[in-house]
C-alpha cells in the first residue's frame, strides 16, 4: 500500500466515510466503529439488513480489553488465534463507545484482530476500531480478488488494492458456559478446535443472529447453481474439485486438481466470480469432500443455492 493511500483512507475513516480494505480472509468495507452514521453508511451502501450484525476489527489485544469483558476461554482462543481468522462474540462494557447500530442494538459484538499487512496498517493510523462487513453488495459472493469487487462499489467508495491469503470468512465463536459455540463456520475448521480444546464441549449452533453471514441465502452469484453434481447440463459452466469425468462445454475451474481444500477455499470466490461472468444458464458443483475445510465451502454453496 502506498502511503498516500494510507493518508487518504485515514482521512476518510476519520471524516466518517467507508473505505474498501483487503483482510487475510474476504475483502471488508469499513468505517470507525464508534461512529452511528459511518456504520448507518455501511447498511446503506451494502443494501444491508440492520439485524445483520458486522464485525469490529482492532488492533491488538489490549485494544479488545479496553471495550469488551474477557473470561478465561475466550483469552485462551483470542491468544491461540489471534491475529487471525477468529471472530469472537464478546460482551461490551457500558464505559464502551463502539456504536451499537453494528450489532442490532445488542452489547454482544463479533471482534477480531486480522492478519492483513493493510488491515493492520490502517487499524494502527486511526484510534477508533473498524466495523467491517464483506465487501459485496447483501446476499452476492464475498471478494477475495480486487478485480472482483463490484464496480458500482468502487465507483462509490475509496479502495485500497490486495488480495485474501485465505478465501474464506472467519469463523465465528460465542463462549456461553464454558462451551465453545461454533456460530459460523470459516477458515479454522471445526476440527482444529477440537484438537485444540480437547477438554472443552463444542457445539454448533447455525442461524443465530448474533453471527454475521447467517443468513440462509447468502454469497450468491447472479446466475443459479446446482450443487453435488454427477453431471453438467450443456448450458452449464463447471466449478470442479479434485479428479473426476465431469466436464463442461462451455467453460469449468478447478478449485483443486489436487484434493487440497485449503488450495479450493482460496480460489473458491475468486473462481465463481470468475464464472458468474460466463455466458450460460447456470454454475453446476461438483461435490466437495464435507471435511475440515469442505464443511465450510458447502455452507457457502448451500446459501448460494438457494434462490430466494
Amino acid at each position: 500500500m502506498h502511503k498516500s493511500d494510507l493518508i487518504t483512507s485515514k482521512k476518510l475513516l476519520k471524516k466518517g466515510e467507508v473505505i474498501i480494505f483487503p483482510t487475510e480472509t474476504v475483502f471488508g468495507i469499513g468505517a470507525d466503529a464508534t461512529n452511528s452514521k459511518a456504520i448507518n453508511r455501511i447498511y446503506s451502501i451494502k443494501k444491508r439488513p440492520k439485524n445483520n450484525p458486522l464485525i469490529c476489527h482492532f488492533k491488538h489485544l489490549t485494544e479488545v480489553k479496553k471495550h469488551f469483558k474477557m473470561n478465561e476461554l475466550e483469552l485462551k482462543l483470542a491468544k491461540l488465534y489471534w491475529p487471525g481468522p477468529l471472530t469472537l462474540i464478546l460482551t461490551k462494557k457500558e464505559s464502551s463507545n463502539i456504536s451499537l447500530n453494528l450489532s442490532n442494538n445488542t452489547p454482544y459484538i463479533g471482534s477480531r484482530i486480522p492478519q492483513n499487512k493493510i488491515a493492520l496498517s490502517l487499524l494502527k493510523a486511526v484510534d477508533f476500531p473498524i466495523a467491517a462487513p464483506s465487501a459485496n453488495i447483501a446476499t452476492k459472493t464475498s471478494v477475495t480478488h480486487y478485480s472482483d469487487i463490484d464496480e458500482k462499489l468502487k465507483k462509490k467508495v475509496f479502495t485500497l488494492k490486495g488480495r485474501s491469503k485465505l478465501g474464506l470468512e472467519s469463523t465465528v465463536i460465542q463462549v456461553k458456559n464454558k462451551t465453545i459455540n461454533i456460530l459460523r463456520l470459516g477458515s479454522i475448521t471445526e476440527e482444529e478446535i477440537k484438537k485444540k480444546f480437547k477438554k472443552i464441549k463444542i457445539k454448533k449452533i447455525p442461524y443465530t443472529k448474533l453471527s454475521p453471514g447467517n443468513q440462509k441465502k447468502h454469497y450468491s452469484p447472479n446466475l443459479p447453481i446446482r450443487i453435488n453434481v454427477k453431471k453438467v447440463k450443456n448450458d452449464e459452466v463447471l466449478l470442479n474439485f479434485g479428479k473426476n469425468k465431469l466436464s463442461s462445454k462451455i467453460f469449468g475451474l478447478n478449485l483443486s486438481e489436487s484434493g487440497s481444500l485449503v488450495e479450493a477455499s482460496r480460489n473458491f470466490f475468486h473462481y465463481l466470480h470468475i464464472l458468474d461472468k460466463c455466458k450460460c444458464k447456470g454454475i453446476a458443483v461438483a461435490t466437495i469432500p464435507l471435511k475440515g475445510l469442505g464443511k465450510t465451502i458447502n455452507d457457502r454453496i448451500k446459501r448460494a443455492s438457494i434462490n430466494k
